[in-house]
């Protein structure tokens, strides 16, 4: 499985590229940054953005695309442009039917370090020690979208499965009934 990890955010839109299956060593295909001047137009920066993953689309082919979900923060300019940023994510990998999955931040922590509170340095040894890196990847939205991706790998057996027993039962559920 081939993962794009985001790590959204208007000034730093945080990219990774993960490889491989739950419960065998990870692969880091690619790691990078999509950033944007500070002071041009929203428009553009988002247009920058899109352009940035469309090229991290194009250049590595992820079957599945995982976004940090925007949470409530105290700065509403800082959630609105995560979102924004968030968005374009979504849009992107949507227009090329790649099917996208959502994980908060101490869903990914959790998943990554084994606690929910962790801070950015124990995500960072963390991805480092995953994925065999000589050093944690700069910045460290780089590193949250590695972890994203290693999330979504690891994630994805279980969610796969709760999906197809929500199906089976749903099945089951209208059998019975008359049309």
């Amino acid at each position: 499985m081939r993962v794009l990890g985001v790590d959204p955010g208007l000034t730093r839109c945080g990219v990774g590229v993960v490889e491989g299956v739950a419960g065998r060593p990870l692969t880091m295909v690619g790691v990078g940054v999509v950033r944007t001047p500070v002071d041009a137009e929203l428009g553009h920066r988002l247009v920058a953005i899109e352009q940035g993953i469309e090229s991290w689309l194009d250049e590595h082919r992820p079957e599945f695309v995982a976004v940090e979900r925007v949470f409530s923060q105290h700065n509403v300019r800082t959630v609105m442009g995560t979102a924004q940023a968030s968005a374009v994510a979504m849009l992107c990998a949507a227009r090329r039917g790649i099917p996208v999955a959502l994980h908060t931040p101490s869903e990914v922590k959790a998943a990554v370090t084994g606690t929910g509170r962790a801070d950015k340095a124990q995500v960072g040894a963390m991805v480092t020690r995953l994925l065999r890196l000589d050093a944690p990847p700069k910045p460290a939205d780089a590193a949250d979208a590695l972890a994203l991706a290693i999330c979504h790998i690891w994630r994805a057996p279980a969610h796969n499965r709760l999906q197809q027993a929500v199906a089976l039962h749903a099945a089951k559920a209208t059998k019975g009934r008359p049309a």
